[in-house]
């Protein structure tokens, strides 16, 4: 299948473009015209971090003329190990900067848009419409079903890909006939239930072995030539070096991609996803029935001297990089060792940045335990808010 570009008569190769591109021209697949349809190409990429760098750099290297990113964060230290766009002298620098920079620095012929914003239902339609193929980079399930649906809407392809620490996935959704991320994922998975890289880690190379596999489908689809990864999702185990292909068809009751769809313009996809909403400080957070204790409160709890009883539920190398000074038991061992968890206090169940705790904060619930909180934002939160020297990882 080929994508139709909006920039008609195809624009001309210039002298510095038939040097530059010269092992592209030598491919039948490509050629002038292919090198061409290259130039005249818009591709949106959501995302400027660990997908994002590699899928970037990849376009912009293979002549793409028109690359959209949307990003609204800074670069972090961490960041480092993963995001090859950004270098360490970006530190703290706008995420969208630092990627225009060694874009325009590979290709200075790249035409580099950049929406410094949240994607959101309000503005996702309107961005998305000005681009001919998708990229979506994110890290969450509210992002990733906003992309999906509003390419759906818009009629534009969806080059998605994910990866949690050793494992990737890839696949082209939304595209003619073909099935979309909500066929394969109709519900989102429980808040909590699937860590974030952020808290479950990521091998370093891993989303660049996912990040070049998008910039090879953007740049098949843009030329129409081979087999996009169009009804079928590939899954990578980069520990066993092992590709693994699940063939996907459309799902004839799919909410927004069927035939009878009952989704037709954006919906709120926090909501969709059960994240709770910000509430007022003075109301209490609750999420599947645990309060959510803020690292302000607990600090401030801790200073009046209350008994409160922080059980860290991380693995012993995360204590020994930074603690509050609580029980340390990691997640898998609280069954069997309820005995060292105190009935009769408050329990504040921390982790690094609030998923695992959760889980066993209802577990404690569901054991009997009158009085659990769950840490909002674990020791990353307390770190950022309470002492800013504590180590972060």
């Amino acid at each position: 299948m080929a994508v139709k570009t909006e920039s008609l008569p195809l624009p001309e190769l210039t002298a510095g473009d038939l040097a530059r591109y010269s092992r592209h021209l030598l491919l039948p697949e490509v050629g002038m015209e292919g090198q061409q349809k290259l130039k005249a190409a818009r591709v949106l990429c959501v995302g400027a971090g660990g997908l994002g760098s590699p899928l970037a750099f990849y376009l912009a290297a293979a002549g793409v003329g028109t690359l959209g990113m949307v990003d609204f964060d800074v670069v972090d230290e961490s960041n480092l190990q993963r995001q090859i766009i950004h270098f360490t002298k970006d530190v703290g620098r706008k995420k969208l900067d630092s990627a225009e920079e060694k874009l325009k620095a590979l290709n200075p012929a790249l035409n580099v848009i950049k929406h410094e914003t949240v994607l959101s239902t309000a503005n996702a339609l309107e961005i998305l419409k000005e681009y001919d193929i998708v990229a979506d980079g994110t890290d969450n399930f509210p992002t990733r079903y906003l992309v999906n649906d509003a390419c759906v809407l818009l009629g534009k392809p969806n080059v998605y890909g994910s990866i949690f620490r050793f494992e990737g996935q890839a696949s082209v959704f939304a595209a003619e006939n073909g099935p979309c991320y909500r066929c394969l994922y109709p519900e989102p998975p429980p808040p909590g239930v699937v860590p974030s890289c952020a808290e479950g880690g990521v091998l370093g190379i891993l989303p660049g072995l996912v990040g070049v596999m998008q910039a090879t489908e953007v740049i098949k689809l843009i030329l129409g030539k081979g087999e996009p990864l169009v009804g079928r999702l590939l899954l990578i185990d980069a520990l066993s070096m092992r590709f693994r292909e699940l063939k996907l068809g459309r799902n004839p009751e799919c909410p927004v991609c069927g035939p009878n769809p009952s989704i037709t313009q954006l919906i709120d996809y926090e909501q969709f996803c059960g994240i709770a909403p910000e509430t007022k400080k003075e109301e209490k957070i609750l999420m599947n029935g645990i309060p959510q204790l803020s690292v302000k409160e607990l600090k401030q709890r801790i200073d009046a001297g209350e008994d409160v009883f922080i059980l860290d539920v991380r693995e012993p190398f995360e204590y020994q990089i930074a603690n509050l000074g609580g029980t340390l038991i990691p997640m898998n061992d609280v069954p069997r060792r309820l005995a060292e968890i105190d009935r009769d206090r408050e329990i504040v169940v921390q982790c690094k940045m609030g998923g695992r705790s959760q889980r066993v904060a209802e577990f404690l619930a569901q054991s009997g335990y009158p009085k659990v909180v769950n840490l909002s934002g674990g020791i990353t939160a307390w770190a950022n808010e309470i002492d800013p020297t504590m180590p972060r990882y």
